[in-house]
Parts: structure tokens; C-alpha cells; sequence
């Protein structure tokens, strides 16, 4: 299934698109949001109303989770990523990781803001799990049967700002709205486990390309790793990484400005596509 938030006729709700439509969840299953039904493990009651007849034809896609749990995203989890550092370092024995906020992501078709306080905005492409089923100290064998199902994320950054402190990212990465979620979830049981092919174009400008195979942390392992320091909740999502290509490692730098278009695609998963707009103060 295609699990979308959506507006329709001035209305927030969520459902399962299809391709005549969208089928009203919200009103089926008797919860307010996605969050709710993820929660309540409805996830699986959902499906049986994915033949139904289309409630709207019209409507317009929001972030697929309005305000997700923990949200999680690994750093520098493709080989070329690593050596884009140039630092001579061995691949890492650990995911890097770093969280992020519900209020820094935008929806699908939704301006991604640059902040006036910098100029150095950047892109990333990303594959992201929404975690269904709770856990702790999960197994990575066992990790995937957690995930509800996969999204997509520019992982939006402000290069300079993610070098003000010297042991953390956290400021360059949660600027309002400077990244987005969607376009819609599609659930593990129709996407399956990969490998997914990630790109994302810049103003039609191929930027970066990889797979998921190629993840230096696969999916099962980061979740092992972040359920051993914290509960997984569902709702909760994890951001997993990157391929090389982003702006900052064009020489020169070839930095987001408003009125480009970012479009990151994967094979199975969707097409998020934002434009760049600067923020008003």
C-alpha cells in the first residue's frame, strides 16, 4: 500500500492512495492521523480497505507524518561518502548518527526555506524507515520486521552552521523547514527490502545516484544499533544516509538558491520533488 496525509476540500486526513484516488483511513479506522494508527497497530487492518472506492479525486499531499517520534539520520553511511572527506580514515566500526525535528521537514511540492543567516544550503538525497512495530535491543536479523515501510527525505543542510560546534551537526541540520518528507509511506509488504536505487536531480542536473546495497550500515543493522541506546516507538523514523554528490562537494561549491528544484526519486518509493524559496524573517 501507498499510505498518504493529504488535504482535501479544506480538510487534513490520511488514507491509501490509489491510483483513482485516495481512500479515507481516518474515518475507517476511527483515528485522527497516521501517527495514531501506527501506534495502535492498525497498520494491518488498514490493508482491508485498500479495494474500496476512492473518497477523493482531489486533493493535495502533505508530509506523510505530521509529527513523527525520534527521528533519527545516519551520517556518511555510502563508501563515497567516506572518502569525499578525504581524511584517510578506515570505513567506521559505528554508525554516525544525529536527530533531527518534526518543524525542520516540509511536505511533498512544499517550498524547502533557506534561512537568511546563511547561504551555504545544501541537499541530500535520503531513504527513510518508518519504524510499525516497537522494539528495543532488536536483533538486525529480525530489524526489518519493525519497519511499517519506507519514505524519502532531502535532508536539507546549512553547511556552515553543521561546523559552529566541534562534536555535533545538530544546528546545521533542524533549520525551519530546510528539508521534506514524502511523498507518501509505502508499506514494507509492496516495497519489499531493496535494493533501492536513490537519485536526486538538482534542475534536471543528476546530482547523486547509488543503491542501498552499497550502504556501508545496512537498514537492519542501524536499527539494531539505535535500539540498543532507546526504544523504538512506531512512529519513530530513521533517515539512512546519503550518496556522494552533494552541493558543498563541487568545486566551487554549488550551494541550493531559491527557485532551484530538488527531486529525489527511488526505485518503488516515490518521487519527492520541493522547490527553494528563502524564509522570511
Amino acid at each position: 500500500m501507498k499510505l498518504a496525509t493529504y488535504e482535501a476540500a479544506g480538510h487534513r486526513s490520511f488514507g491509501i492512495l490509489t491510483p483513482g484516488g485516495v481512500i479515507d483511513l481516518a474515518r475507517r479506522l476511527g483515528v485522527a492521523d497516521m501517527e495514531a494508527m501506527l501506534a495502535q497497530g492498525l497498520l494491518g487492518h488498514a490493508g482491508s480497505f485498500a479495494n474500496d472506492a476512492p473518497d477523493h479525486t482531489r486533493f493535495r499531499l502533505l508530509k506523510p507524518l505530521h509529527h513523527p517520534g525520534k527521528c533519527f539520520c545516519v551520517g556518511v553511511n555510502y563508501p563515497d561518502r567516506n572518502a569525499e572527506y578525504k581524511d584517510g580514515s578506515t570505513l567506521p566500526k559505528y554508525a554516525s548518527l544525529f536527530q533531527r525535528v518534526p518543524e525542520s521537514f516540509s511536505g511533498p511540492d512544499e517550498a524547502i526555506l533557506r534561512p537568511p543567516e546563511s547561504t551555504q544550503f545544501d541537499y541530500e538525497g535520503e531513504i527513510v524507515l518508518v519504524i510499525g512495530t516497537p522494539g528495543r535491543r532488536i536483533p538486525a536479523a529480525d530489524a526489518m520486521h519493525h519497519v511499517a515501510g519506507y519514505t524519502l527525505a532531502n535532508e536539507g543542510t546549512l553547511r556552515d552552521w553543521i561546523r559552529h560546534g566541534k562534536f555535533n551537526v545538530t544546528q546545521g541540520k533542524n533549520f525551519y523547514r530546510s528539508g521534506a518528507l514524502g511523498p507518501y509511506i509505502t508499506t514494507r509488504d509492496e516495497a519489499g527490502d531493496g535494493p533501492f536505487h536513490l537519485t536526486t536531480h538538482v534542475n534536471g542536473e543528476l546530482r547523486q545516484e547509488d543503491t542501498t546495497d552499497r550502504m556501508m550500515f545496512s537498514m537492519g543493522k542501524i536499527i539494531e544499533y539505535v535500539s540498543i541506546f532507546t526504544p523504538l516507538a512506531a512512529g519513530d523514523i530513521i533517515l539512512t544516509g546519503t550518496p556522494t554528490g552533494a552541493g558543498a562537494r563541487f568545486d566551487p561549491p554549488k550551494w541550493l538558491v531559491p527557485g532551484d528544484e530538488v527531486v529525489v526519486t527511488a526505485t518503488g518509493l516515490g518521487t519527492l520533488r520541493n522547490r527553494v524559496a528563502d524564509e522570511t524573517p
